[in-house]
This record gives structure tokens, sequence and C-alpha cells, in this order.
């Protein structure tokens, strides 16, 4: 079942790239006594990705950073190496948190998983985003078509 709004986030375990090599960071870390915006995409360096729904969050930095929110954290099934090698290639690297869901384990426990293996790219997230008060989601955007609608970060600042 979908994660909804008075829902707590499940607990997992995220890889995050560092200075100093792969960090792991748990929901709790992430969450605990923060509010923070997170978007769950399909896959780094795809093209709606990378070209419409990342961009949105960088523009966008400082206005929502400016509504009350702590940290803007982008999430996708892919390694920590190719997350890190997306942050610095998008410009994002020490604005957004950039997370690795390796295996889908929260896309799963979430409910927020997409099964794209008609598609030859297996399990993956489905574009969303929302927005967590020290873990709880108080507000969630899934995109219901194609495109980046719902869960852009000018969708997300009008909830804020």
């Amino acid at each position: 079942m979908t994660i909804a709004v008075g829902e707590k986030l499940p607990a997992a375990t995220f890889k995050t790239m560092t200075e100093d090599g792969p960090e792991e960071l748990t929901t709790a870390e992430i969450f605990a006594g923060k509010k923070v915006v997170l978007f769950g995409v399909p896959g780094a360096f795809t093209p709606g990705c990378t070209n419409n729904h990342l961009p949105g969050y960088l523009e966008n930095f400082e206005a929502i950073k400016a509504r009350g929110i702590d940290t803007i954290a982008v999430v996708a099934v892919n390694d920590v190496h190719v997350m890190g090698a997306w942050a610095k290639f998008t410009g994002g690297e020490g604005k957004i948190l950039f997370l690795a869901d390796g295996s889908g384990d929260f896309a799963r426990a979430a409910g927020l998983e997409l099964d794209l293996s008609h598609n030859a790219m297996g399990l993956r997230n489905k574009r969303y985003s929302l927005i967590a008060e020290d873990g709880v989601v108080t507000a969630i955007n899934i995109e219901s078509k194609p495109g980046v609608n719902e869960s852009s970060a000018s969708h997300m600042l009008g909830l804020l």
C-alpha cells in the first residue's frame, strides 16, 4: 500500500556520496526533527529526471528553503556512485541530498515502487514528491501520468 499523509516514513538505509566516499544515512538521520522535501525519480541520468524534474528543485532551492524546509533530497533506485556522479553533473552537489536506494528497499516499503521490467529498467521509483515533518508525511504528490506536474518544484512551492 502506498504511504499516505499522516503516516511515518518507513525505516530504511540509503547511501549518499561524500568527499570521503559512500556514507550510509538512515531515515531517522535524514528526517528526525526536520522538515524535509523528498522527491523520487525513476532514475538518475534519465531524460525526464535530468532535464525536467531535478532542474526545478535546483532553480527553486532558495525559495523552498526560505519556506522553512531544512533539507531537499532526491531518491532513486540507483547505486551511490551513479547518484554521486549525477549530483556533480547537474550542479546539485552540496545543495540537494542525493540518496541511493540501490535495491529499492525504501521504494517498496513506502509503496512507491514502479516495475519497469517491460522496458528493461527493472524496479524503479514512481515519480513523486512529498513533505515530511519529523518523518511523518504531511503532503504527497504522485504523478498520475507521464511527465513532471504534480511532483514538480513549482507545485511543491504552492504547498509550502
